[in-house]
């Protein structure tokens, strides 16, 4: 399949490594004019600089409306946003206090809303957009140890749904992808005390995932690679039909077949 994106312009945020940067980096290769974004000016550029060509980066915190605003301010179009920015901490339900619920949500939720109500519209004017949300499989797994995490994931998943039905018609399609356990930086920071000496990375996830997702028909973790790939198809002209879904890339993890 060659999916080209030549003379569109892609928004990913979160994007200096991990997930958002594969994608960044697929998106670019397909012939995306990219924009990198995260917090630090330092990481953005240097992001920018290792997916190069014509990328471009802008530091923005987007856990309030300030930091979206200046977002908006320096990218105030795009033919492709994927809503990638998140975080996520294991805590007990009783130890979770306000301010780490509303973290999350304001952090995995509603930067999406922010960009979904900016970005949108004038996708919807040139008759053509793509809008992807990172959900997750814990959006269906709601994981004990952070059940925070899970519920705004679930509410990523919805607001997918719902705006892709507000865009009916309008040749702009809205999806989320849902990811399982993947080697992204976080997740190695969170393996790393569990990793025995000499253990590589990819055993550590595999015996992560064999632990805590039984489920997982792979048996191991995805790379950031493979869960952009699927990203990078969600944006294409190729996927034109796939709206409003929730696409799993999640190794089998979801024991569902809907």
């Amino acid at each position: 399949m060659n999916i080209d994106l030549t003379g569109r312009t892609a928004l990913v945020t979160g994007s200096t490594d991990g997930i958002g940067f594969a994608a960044a980096q697929g998106l670019a290769a397909a012939g995306a004019v990219v924009i990198v974004n995260g917090r630090s000016q330092d990481k953005v550029d240097a992001a920018a600089a290792r997916i190069g060509g014509s990328a471009r980066g802008v530091a923005a915190d987007l856990a309030d409306a300030g930091g979206a605003e200046a977002l908006f301010a320096a990218v105030p179009d795009a033919d492709i946003v994927v809503s990638n920015a998140g975080i996520f901490e294991p805590t007990d339900f009783f130890a979770t206090d306000d301010a780490t619920w509303d973290r999350h949500w304001q952090v995995n939720v509603m930067a999406g809303v922010r960009l979904a109500r900016r970005y949108l519209p004038g996708m919807k004017e040139r008759g053509w957009g793509r809008f992807v949300l990172i959900g997750s499989e814990s959006a269906f797994n709601i994981p004990v140890e952070m059940i925070h995490y899970g519920v705004s994931k679930t509410a990523d998943v919805a607001l997918a749904r719902g705006l892709a039905k507000r865009m009916a018609g309008t040749g702009v399609t809205v999806n989320a992808v849902l990811p399982g356990p993947t080697l992204s930086e976080g997740v190695a920071s969170m393996l790393k005390d569990q990793m025995q000496p000499g253990q590589s990375l990819e055993d550590a996830g595999a015996a992560f995932v064999k632990a805590n997702r039984p489920s997982s028909i792979i048996g191991r973790a995805a790379s950031t690679e493979e869960v952009a790939n699927m990203i990078v198809y969600a944006c294409s002209p190729q996927a034109s039909a796939t709206t409003g879904a929730a696409l799993r890339v999640d190794g089998g993890v979801i024991d569902t077949l809907m």
